[in-house]
C-alpha cells in the first residue's frame, strides 16, 4: 500500500441533520453509542493497510479535530499518518467550492507524497469495505478512475445519488448526478446502480483533471457534476460493485447507508439492533476502532418498585440505569435513566439524563439534555409539537417519519 494515498472529504456541513450538526460537522456526528460517522471510513482504510491519510475539514471542525487527536493519532512509524487539513484558502479567499475544489486546493499534499493512486472517499456513510480489493480491480483494468457503486431501489435514489450505467466489462458508459428519474439497471427493473462517492484515481490523472477543472468557467468544481462526466466518455473509467467486496465474518449481502437525514440516521441505528442486525459492530475479523474515553462499565440496578430491563439495545460505558426499561435503543456514553423510566426505539447520543418515570419513544436526544421526572417525549404528537419552533432550525424538530430530535443542552419539564 506504499503507493496509495487516501484523501477523506470530511468538511460536510450536514444541514439536513440539524440540529445534530448545530455545533459539529456531519462526519463528527456520534453514531452507534461509541463511534463517530468518520470512524467507519477510517477503519476501512486502516483495516485495508492504508495508513497515509489526509482528512480534509471545513465546517465546525473542532469536535472532529479532537476526535482525531484522541483516537486516530499515528506517530513514530515512517510513512504512516492520519492528518487533518483545515481549509486554508490556498488558492483564494474562499471556502471550498465543491468536492473537487477541496482536493484541488490541497494538491500540494498529494504531490509531496508521490503516490501512484489516490483514494478520494467520503466520510459520512455507514459500511465496511476492504479497499484493497477495489484497488486490485482498479489496477487490473489499468483504469484512470474507478468509482465504487452499489445497487439500490430506484425509488430511493431520485435527486439523492449519482446514477451509473456500465457495459459488460464494468466500464462506465453513462452517468447522471442526482437525476429526478434515475435509470434502472437493464434486466433488473426497480433498481439503479448508484455511486457511493468513493473514487480511486491514478494520481497524475487526478491532478491533471483538477487543474483543468479549476480553470473552467461555470464549473461547480464537483466530482459528480464535473469531473466524472468529463472523464468517463474517454473510456477508461471503471465501476467497482461493492457487492463483490468480501470481508471475513461479514454476511454475503453488503450494507451501505447514507445517513444524510434525520430519518436515515435513526433507521441506521435501528439496523444495529435485534437478533439479526442488518449491520453488526461485533466482527472481530474487521475491528472497529474509535476513541474510547476512560469510563467504568455500564451499571444496571434495581429499585424497590422496578427491575432494570434492557432488550435489543446497546448501552455504552458510563451509563447508569436505576430501575429503568430500555427497549430497542442505543445509549451513548454516560447516559442515565431513573426509576420507572421507559426508553423505546430511541437514540441517546451521550450525557443524557432521563428522570424517574419518564417515557421516551422514537426520539433522538443530543448531549447534555435532561428530562424532568415524569416528562414524556415522543408519546403525544401535540405535546411534541409544542417544543418545535418552525423558525428555529437549531431547536427541536420532528422528522417526516415522526422522530423527534432534541438538540444539545435542553432541559425539558423543569
Amino acid at each position: 500500500m506504499s503507493g496509495v494515498l487516501g484523501m477523506i472529504l470530511a468538511g460536510g456541513e450536514g444541514t439536513r441533520l440539524m440540529p445534530l450538526t448545530k455545533s459539529r460537522s456531519k462526519p463528527s456526528v456520534p453514531f452507534g453509542g461509541s463511534y463517530r460517522l468518520i470512524d467507519f471510513v477510517l477503519n476501512n482504510f486502516v483495516n485495508s493497510g492504508i495508513t497515509r491519510l489526509f482528512v480534509i475539514t471545513q465546517y465546525k471542525s473542532q469536535s472532529l479535530y479532537m476526535h482525531l487527536k484522541n483516537g486516530w493519532t499515528v506517530s513514530g512509524i515512517p510513512g504512516c499518518f492520519i492528518d487533518p487539513i483545515p481549509a486554508q484558502m490556498r488558492t483564494g479567499k474562499e471556502w471550498y467550492q465543491g468536492t473537487a475544489d477541496a482536493i484541488y486546493q490541497n494538491l500540494t499534499f498529494i504531490e509531496d507524497q508521490y503516490p501512484d493512486n489516490v483514494c478520494v472517499f467520503g466520510s459520512d456513510h455507514i459500511y465496511k469495505m476492504d479497499i484493497r480489493q477495489m484497488l486490485d480491480y482498479h489496477n487490473a483494468n489499468k483504469a484512470d478512475l474507478t468509482v465504487a457503486a452499489i445497487r439500490m431501489p430506484s425509488k430511493e435514489v431520485a435527486k439523492r445519488f449519482g446514477v451509473i450505467e456500465v457495459d459488460m466489462e464494468g466500464r462506465m458508459i453513462g452517468f447522471a448526478e442526482k437525476p429526478a428519474v434515475p435509470k434502472e439497471i437493464p434486466g433488473d427493473p426497480g433498481y439503479s446502480l448508484v455511486s457511493m462517492g468513493n473514487y480511486i484515481f491514478k494520481a497524475d490523472v487526478l491532478c491533471d483533471e483538477l487543474k483543468k477543472d479549476a480553470e473552467k468557467e461555470g464549473s461547480s468544481h464537483d466530482f459528480g457534476n464535473d469531473i466524472i462526466p468529463h472523464l468517463f466518455p474517454r473510456g477508461n473509467v471503471f465501476v467497482y460493485d461493492l457487492s463483490n467486496n468480501v470481508i471475513q465474518g461479514e454476511p454475503q449481502e453488503v450494507y451501505w447507508r447514507d445517513v444524510g437525514s434525520i430519518d436515515a440516521y435513526w433507521d441506521a441505528h435501528m439496523d444495529l439492533l435485534g437478533e439479526k442486525p442488518l449491520f453488526s459492530l461485533f466482527n472481530l475479523q474487521w475491528s472497529l476502532h474509535t476513541y474510547y474515553p476512560p469510563l467504568p462499565p455500564a451499571t444496571f440496578s434495581d429499585t424497590k418498585e422496578n427491575h432494570s430491563l434492557v432488550s435489543q439495545s446497546m448501552i455504552s460505558a458510563g451509563c447508569k440505569l436505576e430501575g429503568a426499561n430500555i427497549m430497542k435503543s442505543v445509549l451513548g456514553f454516560r447516559c442515565s435513566a431513573g426509576d420507572g423510566a421507559k426508553v423505546e426505539e430511541s437514540v441517546l447520543i451521550g450525557d443524557v439524563k432521563i428522570g424517574a418515570g419518564c417515557v421516551v419513544k422514537r426520539a433522538i436526544i443530543d448531549r447534555d439534555v435532561e428530562l424532568a421526572p415524569g416528562f414524556c417525549l415522543g408519546v403525544n404528537r401535540e405535546d411534541d409539537m409544542k417544543l418545535v419552533d418552525p423558525e428555529d432550525k437549531n431547536g427541536p424538530r420532528i422528522s417526516e417519519k415522526g422522530i423527534i430530535v432534541i438538540p444539545k443542552g435542553m432541559k425539558l419539564g423543569f
